[in-house]
């Protein structure tokens, strides 16, 4: 094997090193997202415990992307698709490790909200957690698989989560007006929907990272989002 020949092949290993890092990203992500709604919707802290000790494998996860990123930018100096791609891979795995702390951030307080009496309809919050886990599963696939079709099809689906939440947002606002001695729990529940809200958002950010890395064109337009919920801000941890 000549030396040209042998530069080509680690290469190659590297930028399927880097693909294999983000999916294994992804995929805890997903089921760091998983338990923590289990623990929300059913009340099961041992799934809610398990999400968030998984958090410290994402971080180290994002940590080994960074160094290969830098090594590849360093030593290989890539161009055109191999640059965009690997560029790509430094802000997706930036935004999976921000997805792993807000499914952490839902099931801190989910453990939280389970030693309570419930007094809250969880409705809304099983059919956001449903969209969430969808437009989740389908980027990390889409990254898998360099699929700019599916990340535009999750950029197009985050105004059905905006509208969720939006209507999660008044009915806890209605739950607190009622009753005050639910303001504790369903204090909780807006960081909790505000963090699945977000989930939502870096999925989003996600495609629009994707969609320039495999075609080299940005998506054009406005992002699809719902209305605002009455000039009330919740916030957390970005």
């Amino acid at each position: 094997m000549s030396s040209t020949e042998h530069i080509v092949r680690s290469y190659d290993q590297e930028l399927k090193r880097l693909k294999t890092l983000l999916t294994d990203m992804g995929g805890i992500t997903e089921s760091q997202v998983a338990q923590a709604t289990l623990g929300l919707l059913k009340r099961d802290v041992a799934a809610a415990t398990r999400a968030v000790a998984a958090d410290p494998r994402v971080d180290e996860l994002e940590r080994e992307v960074e160094a290969l990123v830098i090594r590849m930018l360093a030593l290989r100096q890539p161009v055109a698709d191999d640059l965009r791609q690997i560029v790509a891979a430094l802000k997706i795995s930036a935004g999976l490790e921000r997805v792993g702390d807000y499914a952490t951030n839902v099931a801190k307080r989910s453990i939280v909200l389970g030693q309570s009496i419930r007094v809250i309809n969880l409705a809304g919050f099983a059919h956001m957690t449903d969209l969430v886990q969808r437009n989740l599963k389908l980027i990390v696939d889409a990254v898998g698989e360099n699929d700019a079709a599916k990340a535009l099809e999750v950029w197009r689906s985050d105004q059905a989560i905006d509208d969720v939440y939006n209507g999660i947002f008044r009915e806890l606002i209605t739950y607190m007006m009622e009753d005050p001695r639910s303001i504790t729990a369903c204090t909780h529940m807006m960081f909790i929907a505000k963090n699945l809200e977000r989930i939502g958002d870096k999925a989003t950010n996600i495609a629009e990272i994707l969609h320039y890395a495999v075609t080299g064109v940005p998506i054009v337009g406005e992002r699809p989002k719902g209305e605002s919920s009455a000039g009330i801000i919740v916030q957390e941890k970005d």
